[in-house]
């Protein structure tokens, strides 16, 4: 009561690995939004009970004031809480999106940790990145930094075949390999996310534009 369950709310999300998500604390979070409910309906009591007493709400001084303001207070401490959990997943998520959604399909281990209306938010965000792009033929994932070379050198880790179809050529990404790409055509291959998982199988040797 009065804020302590969502304090631990934002304490569970505080103490997870910078930019990693837990799993939705879905019993937790609900658990809140029932406190919330708890103290509007006092809330709405002890003004309704003052009003039959002919007292001014705003005004009035007695015990009933008081404890209307306490519920008032842990209303919107539970609720700024509650945001703040949902919000700071949000950015997480939103990331991913921008990091992976584009190009790859989440793990299910990543996808297990979202609640349902965050994976709707993963896909619709993803989905609208993708038609923004398509429509404007221009791949807004790709340096987010200017860079002053459109080109850059790379090394295939592992064998990808011959025939890549890129932008202006095809290529032969045999194991070891060098090549000299546009940024573009590289970009889909390079590992992106760091430790979370590996992605591809090419990675920057020099870049141009240090």
């Amino acid at each position: 009561m009065h804020g302590r369950k969502a304090y631990e709310l934002v304490k569970e999300f505080a103490g997870g690995e910078k930019g990693h998500l837990k799993i939705f604390n879905n019993e937790l979070f609900e658990r809140v939004i029932e406190e919330c409910n708890e103290h509007h309906n006092a809330l709405q009591s002890l003004i309704r009970k003052m009003q039959e007493e002919g007292l001014e709400v705003q005004t009035a001084r007695n015990a009933d004031h008081y404890g209307a303001l306490i519920h008032h207070l842990s209303l919107i401490r539970n609720k700024r809480c509650l945001m703040a959990y949902v919000y700071n997943r949000a950015e997480i998520i939103r990331d991913l999106a921008w990091k992976v959604g584009l190009l790859h399909e989440l793990p299910r281990e990543i996808q297990e940790k979202f609640s349902d209306s965050e994976e709707h938010y993963f896909k619709d965000h993803s989905k609208s990145l993708k038609i923004y792009m398509s429509q404007l033929s221009l791949d807004v994932n790709v340096d987010m930094v200017p860079p002053k070379d459109p080109y850059i050198k790379v090394r295939v880790l592992e064998d990808l075949g011959s025939g890549i179809i890129l932008s202006d050529k095809s290529a032969n990404f045999a194991q070891h390999s060098m090549h000299f790409l546009k940024r573009t055509d590289a970009e889909q291959y390079i590992a992106r996310v760091g430790s979370l998982f590996q992605l591809a199988l090419l990675v920057y040797i020099m870049r141009r534009d240090c």
